[in-house]
Formats: C-alpha cells, sequence, structure tokens
C-alpha cells in the first residue's frame, strides 16, 4: 500500500525570505508538489516567520484549503491564525525561541496539556483535523488520546541522527511499538522528522504508519534536481 506523502515547503519560502524577494512562491511551490503526486502540503507558521508568513497562509488555504496541513504551535495567538484561515488540518508541535528546527515532541505538563486541549477541541469544532507531534512513548500518546487528538505525528528524530546500526534499530522497535499503541489507542499515525530518501523505508514499512511528512531533504534535492523531480522519487520510495 502506498503511504502518503505530505511535502513541507517551508523552505521554498526560507530562500525567498533570504533576500526579502516576492519568489521563489510557496504558492507555485505547492502546485508544483500536488501535481506530481504529494497528497497534501505542509507548513509550519512560525511566530518570527522566517519562512512561511500569514500572507503565504492565506493564499496557500484560499486556493488549496484541505489539502494544507499546518503546523504551529498551542498559543492563543496560532489557534486564532489556524481558525482563520482554516487549513484542512492541524499538527500541534512544540517551539522554542531561537531554535533551528523542532527538537522533539509535544510536553504534556498540566499547563501545557490543558492549553493543546483546549486548542485541539477548538480547531476541531470547525472541522479542523488535530494531529499532536509526540515522541514515541507509551505517556505522550496515551496524553494525546486524552487530549482527543484525531492523529499523531511520531517525531523520528532520534532514529533519523542515530550513527550506528544498533541505535537506529532501537528508535525503529520504539517507533513500531509507539504506531501500534496509537492504533490502539484509535489514533490515526504519521511520522516525520529528520527523514530523507535513505532513512525512510524503514520507517514506511512499520506497522500502522500511514503517512509521511518530509520537507527538508526534497527540498535539498530539488535544488540540484528540480522539484517535481525530487517529488516523485520520495512518492516512489513510499
Amino acid at each position: 500500500m502506498s503511504l502518503k506523502l505530505g511535502v513541507n515547503i517551508d523552505h521554498i519560502a526560507t530562500l525567498r525570505q533570504a533576500r526579502r524577494a516576492t519568489y521563489p512562491d510557496p504558492l507555485m511551490a505547492a502546485e508544483l508538489c500536488l501535481w506530481v503526486g504529494a497528497d497534501y502540503i505542509v507548513v509550519h507558521a512560525r511566530n518570527d516567520e522566517r519562512h512561511i508568513t500569514e500572507k503565504d497562509l492565506a493564499q496557500l488555504c484560499k486556493y488549496y484549503g484541505k489539502k494544507i496541513h499546518l503546523e504551529c504551535n498551542f498559543s492563543e495567538k496560532m489557534q486564532k491564525l489556524a481558525l482563520k484561515y482554516k487549513p484542512g488540518s492541524v499538527c500541534i508541535v512544540p517551539e522554542q525561541p531561537g531554535e533551528i528546527t523542532t527538537q522533539g515532541g509535544l510536553k504534556f505538563t498540566p499547563k501545557n496539556f490543558d492549553r493543546i486541549r483546549a486548542m485541539t477541541e477548538a480547531l476541531q469544532k470547525k472541522g479542523i483535523k488535530v494531529s499532536l507531534f509526540v515522541d514515541p512513548d507509551s505517556a505522550s500518546l496515551r496524553a494525546a488520546a486524552r487530549c482527543g487528538a484525531d492523529v499523531v505525528e511520531l517525531c523520528t528524530r532520534a532514529y533519523s541522527e542515530a550513527t550506528t546500526k544498533k541505535e537506529q534499530a532501537k528508535c525503529l522497535r520504539e517507533l513500531a511499538l509507539a504506531s501500534l499503541l496509537a492504533k490502539e489507542l484509535g489514533m490515526e499515525v504519521h511520522a516525520g522528522h529528520g527523514l530523507n530518501y535513505e532513512n525512510v523505508l524503514a520507517v514506511a514499512d512499520l506497522c500502522g504508519v500511514s503517512c509521511m511528512n518530509i520537507g527538508f531533504a526534497i527540498i535539498a534535492h530539488a535544488v540540484l534536481a528540480g522539484l517535481p523531480q525530487a517529488v516523485c522519487a520520495m512518492k516512489e520510495r513510499l
């Protein structure tokens, strides 16, 4: 069975923002990705708008609506942004000031848990599917289920950064168990973070995983090979 592929186009916008230019255009990138087989488009709206801006999100949701998967933190500001533009789905992720990329899954402290659950419910009331970005451990998965998440996206950072086959195998076992538990808890399972053309297959083979969200590796490959070819190459692997 072919897995779904969500293509994160943040770094199309990163390139544009490096010169504060009007190109390359994320909207055009989204069109190309969908045209050659991507199942949906992923964008991460950050407080500092280092890549995707509110204007980008507005345009993407206007033209591609349900095909847009928004990643954002669980602040009230981001909740309002999501409710304003109504993407097809939202993945709630942790966000730390100054981080280069997301460092891991959500931490379900009592305060965070209540805020995440409130945002989840608010989005679902407006017909927006909600995913929570979590580490592959049972406590996080059970907390996500209590929040009412439709989907969990398993953080594959530890797996993608493993430096030995033994460490990589251990991470894969944890992901496999997490996927099975998530399914038992009634949640759809996605995976992402640091996945590339070399390491994606082992995760794609895990029972229960239905979608991979991949960005940097595809965009980096596209710089040399072209965006349609880069998306097609990843889609073929899935």
